[in-house]
């Protein structure tokens, strides 16, 4: 059963829908011109609309831009009795779901609405689990310098500036650029994400910039390159002070350039992608060393956003115990477990060398092991 509202100057057009719909089980709102369609829709948030063209004061395309300016994803179907291929082409330019003739034939209308309720319904799935994904990529605290962090992302986000993460291992790189994704005009694209570390150099030049068939030995068949996929999106460079010289060489001029070729390519392929580098390491130390080059640190470096170590955030260490207790009893589908004041202090007070992530394992561990509620005592024996 859907809400179904109907826009029709014509009582019978009305009146005729209505009793058909009301049969299938539908629920069914009438408006008899376009303005009091439009309060309609914002009042009643119907999952489908009928709306007649030809009517008077506001016409029907007028009354489908209207509700495509507040409520983008709601199917509009446009009926009409004098309907034309080019009419029919301005109505879907303009966000119609779908066309339909006078006399309205009572198939062509219980299918159209079963169609556009089961786009609604994927619709609704997809940004159910967008936000799950988003919530995945939560940043937890609200330590001073977590607070920091959150206001350069909000400011950083809605430009393309690159952005080098700079720090340790575990501390939360990764979901500073997830956030600077989520929140950019790109976050519709592909965040494609390069862990520079985990790929032996002779073939990183392949992993970022793909290969043509038979460009080499193992070259069975066309590849394309991490930048390539990325394209209108953003790729994440992490871990990039472990980048060998000739693949900096290759990403200097994809910056550059905005272009990359394929390992055993002959032209050039255009590519719009936003960058953003992540190290643990002193890039400043590793150029003086010559293990990294200072063009590509100038290009990488125009926003620079320091993760500091969960120690010297130690005040979100109680909102990140109570978050990874949180996750991980759904994910292992158990009732959350309890923990003590005393067991969150001992917590607290340790040395978290491995940061964010040895916390969550710590956690996780003390779930699997301890009773219904965690003590200080469990927190002593298995941490």
């Amino acid at each position: 059963m859907a809400k179904i509202l109907i826009i029709d100057d014509e009582r019978s057009i009305r009146n005729s829908m209505k009793d058909i719909l009301t049969f299938e089980k539908h629920d069914v709102i009438l408006a008899e011109n376009g303005m009091e369609g439009i309060v309609a829709v914002k009042t009643e948030k119907p999952e489908l609309v009928f709306c007649d063209i030809k009517m008077p004061k506001m016409e029907g395309i007028e009354v489908l831009e209207r509700i495509k300016e507040f409520s983008r994803d709601t199917p509009v179907v446009m009926i009409s009795g004098h309907g034309t291929i080019d009419t029919a082409i301005e109505a879907i330019k303009k966000g119609a779901y779908d066309f339909i003739e006078k006399p309205l034939d009572l198939n062509r209308i219980l299918i159209t609405i079963k169609n556009a309720t089961d786009k609604t319904l994927l619709i609704q799935e997809a940004q159910t689990l967008k936000t799950k994904v988003s919530k995945k990529y939560e940043m937890i605290g609200h330590s001073e310098a977590l607070e920091k962090i959150k206001h350069m992302i909000e400011k950083v986000a809605p430009s393309d500036a690159r952005v080098l993460i700079t720090g340790p291992n575990g501390s939360g790189k990764e979901l500073v650029a997830r956030q600077l994704h989520e929140k950019s005009n790109r976050r519709d694209n592909a965040f494609i994400e390069v862990n520079c570390a985990a790929i032996p150099s002779e073939l990183i030049e392949s992993e970022l910039f793909g290969h043509e068939k038979g460009s080499f030995t193992s070259a069975i068949k066309q590849k394309k390159g991490k930048f390539e996929l990325a394209h209108g999106g953003t790729i994440f460079l992490d871990e990039i002070g472990d980048m060998s010289l000739d693949a900096q060489a290759k990403v200097l001029r994809a910056l550059q350039e905005n272009k990359i070729s394929r390992i055993g390519g002959d032209g050039d392929i255009p590519v719009d992608v936003r960058v953003i580098a992540a190290t643990n390491k002193n890039l400043k130390e590793e150029i003086s060393k010559g293990n990294f080059r200072e063009d590509l640190y100038h290009r990488l470096s125009v926003i620079i956003i320091d993760v500091p170590a969960l120690n010297e955030r130690s005040e979100d260490i109680e909102e990140l115990i109570q978050h990874f207790i949180e996750e991980i009893c759904t994910e292992m589908r158990t009732s959350p477990k309890q923990i003590e004041p005393a067991a969150v202090s001992m917590l607290q007070g340790c040395e978290w060398t491995g940061n964010i992530r040895e916390l969550r394992n710590v956690v996780e561990r003390l779930i699997i092991l301890c009773g219904p509620t965690i003590t200080a005592e469990d927190v002593q024996l298995y941490k």
